[in-house]
């Protein structure tokens, strides 16, 4: 798709330049939620569709809030550390969540 780069599941598109420098010239990722804002450590975010837990019989339903989350480099494209209530520790991916 030329300079972008896309997801083959959920056709999510991104530029690899996606990447701002701070006034000490350090690079920090740029990570947005899935309508466009932006992700900072520390915010409170709501499941936008349900996602199937394995070795759980019911999953993360979708309008389930997540508070505290934590942004990390990217594992497996799972870029958010956060605690999710009746899960624990889980990684979540920022295309399936909300700012609130």
């Amino acid at each position: 798709m030329g300079a972008l780069l896309v997801c083959p599941m959920c056709g999510h598109e991104w530029s690899p330049e996606d990447a701002l420098t701070d006034s000490d010239g350090d690079v920090s990722r740029v990570v947005k939620d899935a309508v466009g804002n932006l992700l900072v450590d520390g915010d409170s975010v709501v499941v936008t569709t349900s996602i199937k837990v394995k070795g759980s019989p019911s999953g993360i339903k979708a309008g389930t809030k997540v508070r505290g989350i934590r942004l990390i480099d990217p594992i497996n494209g799972h870029d958010i550390d956060c605690k999710v209530d009746g899960f624990g520790a889980m990684l979540l991916k920022s295309s399936v969540v909300k700012k609130v």
